[in-house]
């Protein structure tokens, strides 16, 4: 069976550096967030620079998707998949250093950008080389990935909570120490195909291939799939965002949760989340992701029902984020990573995975302005919204299902596919 076929290490190798973008991204995201409070009291900060920073991180990592899909798919994957990882750790180290606000402010711009900008260009990279039959795994892999970017952000805030600068300077270095180590294993990484010669001068002419145009984006075959997986993605991450960002601040402000009990529900649920989504992984390539599909997306939308039913009270957010944690693995943005590598097509695939990142990243940062006012106003409208948010998305993802996947093509190779040296597979008769 396909599915159990094992892959080579150095693909395993592949995916992992390239699943350091969403361990990066994650890790981004979170630390600034936890380490929030501190700056401002550190630095002095005014409720309008410290809003700009939440925001901003957001909205760079949007921008960045969009600039980094359209770049790699014009120079080369594997130029953009070097170096934007070598910008983002600049702008940790100076988020690290930062001796002021319009510093600490310079540096999630550069972070921002780059890890947004990493996020399609490494998950095309990924799977552009990796043979058909272990694709799923392997772009599944990098949601492993990210799940931890959010554990290792959050136990460290834990852990060094009474530690002050230091301990948010320890937090957001160790992404910079992470992204140089990456930076340097990636330069090293062996690629071989086509464009093996990426980093060769080219003329006017040949800068841009055929296959690359930006009018390929614009057709049926690009535009179907890419709109479908923005529908699901858009829709399920703005209630994911949303608990991301302020589940926390949720439990406390709604649920009478206390502020160590708040974070100790986050944590105590994250192992949960990472297990299940190595569960994923090893189903990724079978049928069997696709059936879970149906039975999690329905938990999923239970969990949120109850939320909103209870409007928040802390018994039923409890239940909720049983049922929540059980399902997101096989109902949430590995689906849609996964979905993607298999219905975009492969020449733009940057391009295309760049603009979905980029459209719903930006639809989270407008969304998450309005959180705050909207949990003071009611609760359960907030709720409610969410749980229609991942009804619609529960349906974009059965229409990918049962229409989209199907078409896909059994062994999609082409112009963009970048093969990891000593690791091609005969294929499957």
């Amino acid at each position: 069976m396909a599915g159990n076929r094992p892959i080579p290490k150095q693909l395993w190798k592949a995916a992992a550096l390239s699943g350091m973008a969403s361990y990066l991204d994650a890790g981004l995201i979170v630390s600034i967030s936890v380490n929030l409070a501190i700056y401002r009291d550190s630095y002095d900060m005014g409720v309008w620079m410290a809003g700009a920073i939440s925001a901003i991180v957001t909205g760079c990592i949007a921008v960045g998707s969009l600039i980094g899909g359209r770049l790699a798919d014009l120079f080369g994957r594997r130029r953009v998949y070097n170096w934007d990882i070598f910008c983002f750790a600049l702008g940790a180290i100076v988020i690290t250093l930062a001796p002021d606000d319009i510093t600490l402010l310079a540096g999630v711009l550069i972070a921002g950008l780059a890890a947004g900008a990493d996020l399609p260009t490494s998950l095309a990279v990924v799977s552009d080389a990796a043979p058909s039959w272990a694709r799923g795994r392997l772009v599944a892999f990098t949601q492993v990935m990210w799940m931890l970017g959010i554990a290792v952000a959050i136990f460290l805030g834990f852990v060094l909570s009474t530690t002050g600068m230091t301990g948010a300077r320890l937090i957001t270095g160790q992404l910079a120490v992470a992204a140089l180590v990456t930076w340097a294993m990636r330069s090293r990484l062996k690629l071989s195909g086509e464009y093996e010669d990426d980093d060769a001068p080219r003329t006017e002419g040949e800068r841009a291939p055929s296959g690359v145009a930006l009018r390929n984006v614009w057709t049926r075959a690009a535009l179907l799939p890419m709109a479908a997986t923005f529908v699901f993605y858009v829709t399920w991450g703005l209630g994911a965002n949303t608990f991301g960002q302020f589940g926390t601040y949720l439990l406390v402000t709604v649920s009478d949760a206390s502020q160590s009990l708040a974070t100790g529900i986050n944590l105590a649920f994250i192992p949960i989340g990472v297990l299940l989504t190595l569960a994923f992984v090893r189903l990724a390539d079978t049928p069997w992701r696709d059936r879970l599909f149906y039975l999690a997306a329905s938990v999923q939308i239970l969990a949120f029902v109850i939320a909103s039913l209870t409007a928040g009270a802390l018994v039923g957010m409890l239940v909720f984020f049983v049922l929540y944690q059980i399902s997101h693995p096989f109902a949430g943005e590995t689906n849609y990573k996964v979905w993607s590598q298999l219905t975009l097509p492969p020449d733009t695939r940057g391009t295309t995975q760049g603009l979905t990142y980029a459209l719903s990243r930006a639809v989270y940062a407008v969304a998450a302005f309005f959180t705050p006012a909207l949990l003071d106003y009611s609760p359960s409208v907030l709720l409610w919204t969410i749980t229609a948010c991942m009804t619609a998305a529960a349906c974009a993802g059965v229409f990918i299902i049962r229409v989209l996947v199907p078409r896909s093509p059994a062994v999609p190779r082409d112009r963009a596919d970048l093969r990891v040296a000593g690791t091609e597979q005969p294929q499957q008769t």
